[in-house]
């Protein structure tokens, strides 16, 4: 499997993505699981104290975890066997916004970007373009017009309501469209995210790969008060990540930043930061976030994970381990097969 975008790459995903970081939905925890034997080791305390305590009840746990790692198994082929069966019965209702256009983008977004792209830069300059942090490092500014975010979300139900095949973007989330499948990928999100956001992303994060961003997961998910209202903290399988509210009607809903992964909730003092519709919050991918529940109507959120191989080559972010490598589709979790010399200086995480 290559990819044209990055030069006939060949991109992989880390072993550790078919047993690891498996979120339990009923009991807020992300878990491991490699055998039953070893799960009860790991986790058996935690989960009674979080009220898994009878036999039935750890039954389920036990059948929720085996079918969620073999979905994983078999999810480059599934994804596939999907976007085949999109591209070959699914009729966009606007064909147009697969294609990515500057009129789309916001002028302060390209205004931004435009600085990033000039000789003369630094990272003061952009600071005084960019507004107040959100939360530390954490960036807020205008991506779409609003005109766009309006077709994009017109385009994406139609899709929603039609027969076509949809996968789940994540464990976590169970609504909402993979782009990839969608054919956004080649005319869209690799063109933002190697025109537009890697200026950005280079001067603002160099520290974690910021400079190197080679590859991407995009999603869309869907909030609303009948199927998801929020999302347990968490970090991203990403090195940067854009996060864009594209709509509609809601109350609420805010997300809330707290520190890096390596440290503890309970020594976080969490930043609540309101999400504005055609606004995109850019974040260090392992930044510890989540989404507080809406109150009212439906929120579409446009998620794009972007990778650094480079960096990601060194330690995988899911399991802190050095990857192990398997092959995968498309751009698959974002790994590379790169020589030994060049897997040293890990990312500083601040």
């Amino acid at each position: 499997m290559t990819n044209k975008e990055d030069g006939n790459c060949q991109f992989y995903i880390c072993n550790c993505f078919t047993t690891d970081n498996i979120f339990l939905e009923d009991y807020k925890i992300h878990v491991r699981f490699l055998s039953e034997q070893q799960f009860r080791q790991d986790y058996e305390t935690l989960l009674m104290r979080l009220g898994c305590v009878t036999d039935q009840q750890f039954g389920d746990v036990f059948n929720k975890l085996s079918q969620e790692v073999d979905r994983r198994r078999r999810l480059g082929v599934t994804s596939a066997e999907r976007a085949a069966a999109i591209k070959d019965t699914y009729r966009p209702l606007h064909p147009h916004v697969y294609h990515l256009q500057e009129s789309y983008l916001a002028p302060k977004f390209k205004q931004i970007v435009e600085y990033c792209r000039s000789s003369d830069i630094s990272e003061e300059g952009l600071r005084d373009l960019l507004q107040k942090e959100a939360a530390p490092r954490v960036y807020r500014f205008p991506v779409f017009e609003k005109s766009f975010c309006e077709e994009l979300l017109e385009e994406l139900e139609h899709f929603e309501q039609s027969s076509a095949p949809k996968g789940r973007p994540n464990t976590m989330n169970h609504y909402g469209i993979l782009l990839n499948e969608l054919g956004f990928d080649d005319g869209f999100i690799t063109p933002l995210r190697e025109l537009y956001l890697h200026p950005l992303a280079s001067l603002l994060y160099p520290d974690c790969g910021g400079r190197g961003l080679d590859s991407h997961k995009a999603f869309v998910v869907k909030y609303d008060t009948n199927e998801d209202l929020e999302l347990s903290y968490h970090y991203d399988n990403a090195e940067v990540t854009l996060n864009v509210s594209l709509g509609k009607d809601f109350t609420e809903g805010n997300l809330y930043f707290g520190d890096m992964r390596q440290v503890p909730l309970s020594e976080t003092e969490c930043s609540e930061v309101e999400h504005r519709v055609t606004e995109g919050l850019l974040h260090r991918g392992q930044h510890m976030h989540g989404a507080l529940p809406i109150s009212s109507g439906q929120r579409w959120n446009l998620i794009i994970w972007m990778r650094a191989s480079r960096e990601r080559n060194k330690l995988c972010p899911m399991c802190n381990r050095r990857p192990t490598l398997v092959e995968g589709e498309g751009f698959a979790d974002g790994f590379t097969k790169q020589p030994e010399a060049l897997l040293n200086h890990l990312c500083v995480l601040t």
